[in-house]
């Protein structure tokens, strides 16, 4: 019961330190409010026309980048909706808060993105099947304005990328502005070389393109969901680190998940045999070192004189110093 009441003192100590943390953990995203916004309305207005551009061009590489573009806009309002839903206050229910919503905005994020190509990849064929006349000129005029916008908007997200979601609208917006590039560059051969399957063959090379761009994300963002490890975090490293600490004989139980796509949780049980006097402190130092060595930023230890019985726990995963 001594150790209890030391990690129970220890703990709402570092609850107040870790919702001091967190506001201003969550400060720097919640800026990008303006780059979201400007980025939503940009490419909705930008969406428009190339729908319209598409259709009197009759540009099949035209509607995918527009396609492509709208799934853009959806993944900028989810992960913007999430970032500040992941500011709101802890409540008696959702007692963690709602920073999980990242990690789902993006999971959700990535799949409307494939289903998005899937759709590209399914007018692209047609259009190979049957190629009909497109109109150069316009392609190349709304794709060199896709360009401007595109790269706007990613110079707007170039800070944040440590957030998977800034990140991803980071890579979408310019993925986007080379994809235009190439829509110019086929718009161009379609004018001067009259050969019309270019055109689709493009929206293929643009399927290819974004799926491989996308997929790093894509498996982030699901190995985030299962709650894995963050990649950044070595638990090797982490192991050691709590095995080295003083007086520390062993530990177990250890558990290092992610509360969002920026915010890390670790629980463990650490053996410190003795009865020892310093156990505050020693807590106190330990959070401190999580925090600035691992980036963890949410730390339950519970202190133990001696190894539990095998199975009280459920632990079978004991190392020794």
């Amino acid at each position: 019961m001594h150790h209890h009441h030391h990690h129970a003192h220890h703990h709402q100590h570092h609850a107040h330190r870790h919702h001091a943390h967190h506001h201003a953990h969550h400060h720097a995203p919640l800026q990008l409010g303006r780059a979201f916004g400007w980025g939503i309305g940009l490419n909705l207005l930008f969406v428009a026309g190339e729908v319209a551009g598409g259709w009197w061009a009759n540009s099949s590489a035209l509607l995918a980048d527009a396609g492509h573009n709208l799934s853009d806009v959806l993944s900028l309002a989810l992960a913007w909706g999430a970032t500040w839903l992941a500011g709101r206050r802890a409540t008696e229910r959702y007692t963690y808060g709602y920073k999980s919503a990242t990690i789902q905005a993006a999971l959700l994020n990535a799949a409307l993105l494939y289903l998005a190509l899937g759709a590209i990849l399914w007018d692209a064929v047609d259009h190979l099947r049957h190629p009909a006349p497109v109109n150069g000129p316009v392609v190349m005029a709304l794709a060199t304005l896709g360009v401007l916008i595109n790269g706007f908007t990613a110079w707007l997200f170039r800070r944040g990328q440590a957030d998977v979601n800034v990140r991803g609208a980071y890579l979408h917006m310019l993925t986007d502005m080379l994809v235009s590039v190439g829509v110019v560059v086929g718009g161009a051969l379609v004018y001067t070389t009259g050969w019309q399957w270019l055109d689709p063959a493009l929206s293929l090379g643009i399927v290819a393109l974004v799926a491989r761009g996308s997929w790093g994300l894509l498996r982030e963002t699901v190995q985030l969901s299962l709650h894995a490890v963050p990649a950044t975090i070595d638990v090797a490293a982490v192991r050691q680190f709590l095995l080295s600490r003083p007086g520390v004989t062993s530990l177990h139980d250890l558990h290092i998940w992610p509360l969002s796509t920026q915010d890390t949780a670790l629980t463990a049980h650490l053996v410190r045999p003795g009865n020892p006097t310093d156990n505050n402190q020693f807590l106190r130092e330990l959070q401190h070192e999580l925090q600035h060595q691992f980036n963890i930023s949410h730390c339950t230890v519970q202190l133990e004189d001696d190894l539990p019985v095998m199975g009280t726990h459920g632990c079978c995963d004991e190392q020794v110093a």
